[in-house]
Parts: C-alpha cells; structure tokens; sequence
C-alpha cells in the first residue's frame, strides 16, 4: 500500500544502508588498526584476555632486560677472573724460575710487579652500570636469575667475598688477590717481592699462589654455570614472550585478506544500498504525480 505518511520502503532501505555503514566503518577501522577486536565492546571476553596477556608480555620484556643485565655482570666477573687466573699462572712459573740457585731475581721481580699492576686493573676496569664486584669490600649482590608463571621473579644471590680479587678500600689487604697468604704470610699476590726472598719463601709463596688460582678457579665456575643458567632462562622468557604475543594475535588480530574482501562487497552495498533508498524516496512524488 502506497502511503504520504508512511514510506515503509524508505524506511527499509534506511535501515539496510545504516547496517552497510556500520559494517563498512568497522571493517574500515580493522584495516587502519590491524585489529579485529580493538576495544572492549568488540568483544569484551577476549579483549580482557588479550589486555591481561599484553601485560604479562611486558613483565616478561622487564625480566628479559633484567637478565640480559644479570649475565653481563656474571660475564663481566667470569671473563675478570679467567684473565686473572692467567696472569697468576704467569707469576706462579716466575715464581717456579725465581727459585733457581741462578736466577736474576731482580728481573724477574720486574716482570712480576708487571704482573701485578695488570691484576689490579682487571681488577678496576671490571665495571658493569657503575659496579664493580671484583674490586669491593664483600658482601652480596641479588641478579634476576630465573622468571615463572607461579612464582614469578627468583633472585641469585652471589657472595662477592668469593669472587672479590681484592678491596677498593683497604686496597691490597683483602680479597683472592689482595689477603696476605696463608703459607707467606708478610705479603699478598699483589705485594709478594722475589728480590731478596730465599728459596724457602719462594716455594711458601708458589702454596699462596697455587690456592689463589684454585679459589679464582672455583669462582669462575660457579660464575660460568651461572652464565649458562641465565643465557637458559632469557631463551625461555623470549620463546614464552614470543607464544604470548602469538597467542594475543589469535584473540584480536584482523584477518586482512577477509577484511580487504569484505570493505569490497560493503563499498557496492553501500553503492546500492543508496540507489535503493534513492528510488524509495522517489515513491512520494509519483503518488503526487497521480492528483495533477
């Protein structure tokens, strides 16, 4: 029934050109976003899912800087201490030639305070973020160590009275390198002097030696296995960041081909959708066309 008051036709094509519009702004708004489910009135299930997962994802990037920091510290000491045990190894065979009836133990004294100014800056450039662990009083530092869903963040703590090479304080009287021997006890590594030692104390000072490269040893191993622990627990928290994210794509991430499709299909109804209320509209004056 054709109807002045009433253009039910109109009204329906309205609606379906409302509904075009509506559709085409959203798939509009997935092509410039990349997103399918943008905020939470697209569907507030997987957007409280996805928003709670994105904020796990940023925990887990501030643990993997924090262990990227930790390992280069324990790095920093590991590498320290093996070029420590290496310039000790150098002292310990012009220890083993000092004692020699014939040994000029002037120049060998010589090469040995080389030695040893060498061991006290490994021991000073050993700076990580304006720290040094090598060259401290003791005490303990706490690393990011391991990250997990339940427990969340762990901590190594490291005990540097057992990796210090000596004291920045008291200087050459504390630490691996600095404490007075055990067996030569006048003298540390860094102060021990071949010049006028006799054969006795020499082989006194090989004991101290010996059991400095053996504690530095031990030190760089526990400091080695830690790096190998750390490098495991970053590998894991970036495959774990790398799912979430995946998983975060799953949830709200746009298809774009489908969304490229559909704003197609949607741009000729909205083309129709207007012809169509275009001639609904015109139904008014043909009816007036009737009383002329």
């Amino acid at each position: 029934m054709s109807s002045l008051l009433t253009n039910t036709s109109a009204m329906t094509a309205l609606a379906a050109l409302t509904m075009t519009q509506s559709n085409l702004s959203k798939v509009q708004n997935e092509i410039s976003t990349g997103l399918r489910i943008s905020t939470a009135a697209d569907n507030a299930s997987y957007w409280s899912i996805a928003t709670k997962m994105r904020s796990n994802i940023g925990a887990l990037g501030a643990v993997n800087d924090a262990l990227a920091e930790s390992g280069s510290i324990v790095s920093t000491m590991t590498n320290a201490l093996n070029q420590s045990i290496s310039v000790v190894q150098g002292i310990q065979k012009n220890l083993v030639t000092a004692s020699s009836a014939d040994a000029d133990k002037a120049k060998i004294q010589t090469a040995i305070a080389t030695a040893q100014q060498s061991l006290i800056s490994i021991g000073a450039s050993s700076i990580v973020n304006g720290q040094n662990y090598l060259e401290t009083t003791g005490g303990t530092v706490n690393l990011v160590a391991s990250y997990d869903s339940t427990n969340g963040v762990s901590f190594l703590t490291v005990d540097t009275s057992n990796t210090a090479l000596f004291d920045a304080t008291t200087g050459a009287t504390s630490g691996i390198l600095g404490a007075n021997g055990a067996n030569y006890a006048t003298a540390s590594i860094l102060t021990l002097d071949v010049t006028t030692a006799t054969s006795g104390d020499i082989a006194n000072m090989l004991k101290d030696v010996e059991a400095a490269i053996s504690s530095m040893t031990t030190a760089a191993s526990e400091l080695g296995a830690t790096t190998t622990n750390l490098a495991t627990q970053q590998t894991y928290i970036s495959n774990l960041s790398d799912s979430l994210t995946t998983g975060v794509g799953s949830l709200v991430d746009a298809n774009m081909n489908e969304a490229a499709t559909k704003l197609a299909a949607l741009q000729v109804q909205q083309q129709l959708g207007i012809q169509a209320l275009s001639i609904s509209n015109s139904n008014s004056q043909l009816i007036l066309k009737l009383f002329q």
